[in-house]
């Protein structure tokens, strides 16, 4: 049986605490995203600002769900890609590798639609900018900046998810 040394598998503890930082992220701005749709849902009241509550509170509760997930699930990832690579590293290949493969390929995904969302949003903020149905124009104002943030924070994940992926590669080559 081969053990890893700490240094080996210090990129497994890195990969996980920065999805749990982001996590911890998602949760902050989906919850200021659901207070802002609130307050212009039943304080502010306008039609503009009810528009742009829409994505604000649906993409917000995504943002809270998904984040405390995630934030919940990282130290039993930790612990199961550790005893993997320590124990079983036949499981990287047959387990990780292929659960991160599946993670890279859903981002590619969550990638496309958040463009098309941002596009959406686009459309409808320029199709209704001198419309009387501002609604319109906040809801597209509201998709254009849910849709440009997890974009962003998708693509630093992707890069994180990518990084990983190489590592626990080289990681296992060192185990054979």
């Amino acid at each position: 049986m081969f053990l890893c040394n700490m240094h080996d598998i210090n990129f497994i503890h890195t990969y996980f605490t920065e999805e749990k930082i982001e996590s911890i992220f998602f949760i902050i701005l989906g919850s200021i995203s659901i207070i802002l749709a609130l307050i212009f849902l039943f304080i502010i009241k306008y039609s503009f600002f009810k528009g742009m509550a829409m994505p604000l509170l649906l993409i917000g509760f995504i943002q809270v769900s998904v984040g405390t997930i995630v934030v919940l699930r990282v130290p039993k990832d930790i612990t199961r890609v550790e005893n993997q690579l320590e124990r079983e590293p036949q499981k990287i290949k047959t387990d990780e590798l292929p659960r991160m493969e599946k993670v890279h390929n859903n981002f590619v995904i969550y990638q496309w639609i958040e463009i098309a969302l941002i596009i959406a949003g686009l459309i409808l903020f320029f199709l209704f900018y001198n419309s009387q149905q501002t609604f319109w124009k906040g809801l597209g104002m509201g998709l254009l900046i849910q849709a440009a943030i997890m974009l962003s924070l998708d693509f630093a994940a992707k890069k994180r998810a990518d990084k990983y992926i190489v590592s626990l590669s080289a990681s296992l080559s060192k185990t054979s």
